[in-house]
């Protein structure tokens, strides 16, 4: 059978990751302890764990004229996703994303769009439509919602799926829920968008999940952190699952590798429960290891996530 086809129409970041013991409080100078510059942005991140897992993976994105520009199209080319819908933008800084790590591994990002605000419809288009072949799109929310709609929309009439992952927290325009199978968010955004909804939730339970899914009119799955995931399964039923118990280090990157990961099951056929599965392992060995997609699980790692996932 041959790999999958992912296209991910989003963002590109460099992470400037700090860890310290604390966060200072307004006017206050505190020693780091690391320091570290990595690979990041919503779209990468969930580009490279579809990657790792063996998709095809087709990146859509928009780079500066800056040095991070080129770092980031090496680090693309190195694990083998291709960039031909990777368009540069003169004048205009790439995407950056400040990050302080505390030492229980609780993280506070800051996000600088740069060109990944300067994507296009005609851009996100043209590349969904013109791919030879495509099973499934991801798209986020550092990017402008009407380019992931354009995406969405082609990706709709050539019969792929589209999971939309709601970073940051933001309300969803109506014509993007129009075009989206699969919605996948964390506790916060997903009291976001009950809120949106004017539903009344005071938790993540079995009826609030089924309210929500309903109110968007998508299939829905939410990632619960050390919890795992709770997902609506196609029997209208919401289904737990628990992920594998490890020590968290740094949970930075550990969302997007759930949703590379579920949207690469997806891709390959599998049922959601699966797909979850398959998510919850992944990112729960991706806090174990400092920084974001460098944290991502290859060799080992991966295949005892695969194994964990197929057999838990």
């Amino acid at each position: 059978m041959s790999a999958p086809v992912v296209a991910v129409v989003g963002s590109t970041m460099i992470d400037m990751i700090a860890y310290l013991q604390r966060t200072p409080a307004a006017g206050e100078t505190i020693a780091g302890e690391e320091f570290a510059l990595g690979f990041g942005g919503k779209g990468a991140n969930q580009a490279v764990m579809a990657r790792l897992l063996g998709a095809e993976v087709v990146m859509v994105n928009s780079l500066g004229d800056d040095v991070f520009a080129e770092m980031t199209l090496a680090n693309f080319a190195e694990h083998g996703i291709d960039t031909t819908h990777v368009t540069r933008v003169a004048g205009c800084s790439s995407g950056v994303a400040p990050i302080w790590v505390e030492a229980d591994g609780t993280n506070r990002i800051v996000v600088v769009a740069g060109a990944n605000a300067r994507m296009t419809e005609e851009q996100a288009r043209g590349a969904v439509t013109g791919l030879p072949r495509l099973d499934l799109v991801l798209g986020q929310f550092e990017i402008p919602q009407e380019v992931t709609t354009a995406a969405f929309r082609a990706a709709r009439s050539r019969g792929a799926v589209t999971v939309l992952n709601p970073a940051p927290a933001a309300r969803v325009a109506p014509e993007l829920l129009a075009v989206t199978d699969w919605i996948l968010p964390n506790e916060t955004e997903f009291a976001d968008l009950a809120r949106s909804f004017g539903l009344a939730v005071s938790g993540i339970d079995d009826p609030a999940i089924v309210a929500l899914a309903g109110a968007l009119g998508t299939r829905l799955a939410v990632t619960l952190g050390e919890r795992g995931a709770a997902v609506l399964g196609a029997d209208g039923h919401v289904h737990r699952i628990a992920p594998p118990e490890v020590t968290a280090r740094d949970t930075t990157g550990a969302g997007d590798a759930f949703v590379g990961a579920f949207g690469y099951a997806l891709a390959s056929g599998r049922d959601e429960l699966a797909a979850a599965r398959l998510g919850c392992a992944c990112a729960s060995a991706s806090v174990t290891r400092p920084g974001t997609q460098k944290s991502f699980p290859t060799g080992d790692s991966l295949h005892s996530a695969r194994t964990w996932a197929t057999t838990a």
